[in-house]
């Protein structure tokens, strides 16, 4: 399990893995990896959980998944959902998160589970037990001023709130979809393959008022049908930038040496492989002088 740092309370939890026993056979020995390889990482395995997740029979399974999860409902928009998939991409009521309006404030894209990561100085990032060339996650080479800048890696579980935002203002200068796999994105599942640079994922580089250019990285994984990402062009701080359909999945955001200075206690757990859970808005660290 992964061990996990709530800002808020400040204490540590350890992650409930949803499908833990499932996903400890399918990656912990050599029958479930032939049964996850020819079967289940590909996306016809998810495509098919998705379609049994909207049906109108599967709205029985959200009160029970929100009592284990300790989801709190009122957080979210008081309606009624037609699945278990519409309840998964539910949005969150008004005033129920608060967004950092600080100009110089970089805000957490979601609610999520935060590791933060240096870009080494040859471009490479040493995320979980990997290690990674930017090529792999992104599809092309990043700029040496890249080199000594932060790879921030945003892990979204199920119990979490799957809709994520744009962490300046700015402009969308590309975007592009890279095809992959599908594996759960889970220290269980890091720990053999290289999630990161096998799944799918959508990825978008953008110059922004406050960080300069960017990268803000979306990665599918296990159960996730779609990455849906709204067309916006120009976009300010806070907006939705899209949302998951079904699963667990994790947004990376990649910024520039001497940009931005992270918050101390983020950091800190970082270098001990402790995530932070951080809410979508949340200041997470400052732009540097």
């Amino acid at each position: 399990m992964a061990k996990i740092y709530d800002r808020k309370n400040k204490t540590f939890y350890e992650d409930k893995q949803y499908g833990g026993k499932a996903l400890n056979f399918l990656y912990g020995n050599i029958a479930g990896r032939i049964i996850l390889r020819l079967f289940i990482a590909g996306k016809g395995y998810s495509r098919l959980n998705a379609k049994r997740n909207s049906t109108r029979k599967s709205v029985e399974k959200i009160v029970p998944f929100a009592k284990e999860y300790g989801i709190t409902m009122s957080d979210f928009e008081d309606r009624e959902y037609i699945s278990f998939s519409d309840f998964f991409s539910r949005k969150l009521a008004d005033g129920k998160r608060v967004f950092s309006n600080g100009k110089d404030d970089l805000i957490s894209v979601a609610d999520s589970k935060l590791l933060c990561y240096r870009i080494t100085d040859d471009g490479k990032i040493p995320i979980k037990n990997s290690i990674y060339t930017a090529r792999e996650i992104i599809g092309e080479d990043l700029t040496a001023d890249f080199y000594g800048g932060y790879c921030l890696v945003f892990r979204l579980t199920v119990d979490d709130y799957h809709r994520y935002c744009f962490f300046d203002d700015g402009n969308l200068i590309r975007n592009k979809y890279i095809k992959g796999r599908l594996h759960t994105v889970s220290p269980i599942s890091s720990k053999r393959y290289k999630v990161f640079s096998e799944n799918c994922r959508s990825v978008s580089y953008m110059e922004t008022e406050n960080f300069g250019a960017c990268y803000q990285i979306e990665i599918g994984a296990l159960l996730v049908g779609k990455i849906i990402n709204h067309h916006i062009v120009n976009f300010s701080k806070g907006e939705e930038k899209g949302y998951f359909e079904m699963g667990g999945s994790t947004c990376v955001v990649m910024v520039k040496k001497d940009t931005v200075t992270i918050d101390k206690d983020i950091l800190e757990n970082s270098e001990k492989g402790i995530e932070t859970k951080v809410l979508i808005g949340e200041r997470i660290g400052k732009k540097n002088a």
